[in-house]
């Protein structure tokens, strides 16, 4: 039975990758802040109090798990974008696995769609009339790209969404990429957030994108 840990479980998206990885039997260790009731109780799940800012706490939840997966984004709450935030857990994650030296799993962390090259070229962040807080949220997660990708001593993946994603149905059917938007026939660049986290629990389960961003889309 595959073991991970989980931080970001009762998101939008964690919510989705928990559900994911129980459906397929894995045994999840949650780490809450402070929200775990929010969280149905389930035989593989394992809910603790950990601070994914907190190099230590990342280390002690990830000695002897298959993998870490991280489902904390940057976001905006009251007018406030946490731009930095998702720097920040980053920046912590990588020293949680340094921490386990040799013995460190894999990490693999939901990013932002802003980074990503649009087809005339440009960065999905360069779309006229984006909202500044959204705009705010989207460098912050480019930032944290940029970050990672000067790490070569850590196993890290960060995960692009499409331009849209939302809650939806859950087909199993996906389209992968690295650098560039996924777009379907019909233009649009989208991925249900149930089909985002089949996608993320495949990757855990056959590692394709080692030290790598990778996106996804219909």
């Amino acid at each position: 039975m595959r073991k991970i840990a989980l931080f970001g479980a009762t998101g939008t998206f964690g919510s989705r990758i928990l559900n994911e990885a129980l459906a397929r039997g894995y045994e999840v260790t949650a780490v809450v802040h402070g929200d775990g009731d929010k969280l149905q109780a389930h035989p593989n799940l394992t809910v603790i109090e950990g601070n994914i800012l907190d190099e230590k706490d990342v280390a002690a939840v990830a000695k002897g798990k298959d993998a870490v997966a991280s489902a904390v984004g940057g976001g905006y709450t009251d007018g406030v974008a946490h731009a930095a935030f998702v720097r920040a857990a980053a920046e912590s994650l990588v020293g949680g696995m340094r921490l386990l030296g040799d013995e460190a799993p894999r990490f693999i962390s939901i990013g932002g769609a802003g980074s990503l090259n649009t087809p005339d070229g440009k960065k999905v962040w360069d779309t006229p009339g984006l909202p500044e807080l959204v705009t705010q949220v989207m460098h912050g997660q480019g930032d944290t790209l940029d970050y990672l990708r000067t790490v070569t001593d850590v196993k890290w993946t960060h995960f692009s969404p499409a331009a849209m994603i939302e809650p939806g149905e859950r087909t199993g059917n996906y389209r992968l990429g690295l650098d560039d938007l996924v777009i379907g026939e019909d233009g649009n660049s989208a991925i249900s957030a149930e089909d985002y986290a089949v996608a993320f629990l495949d990757e855990i389960e056959n590692p394709k994108h080692i030290q790598k961003r990778f996106t996804v889309g219909y």
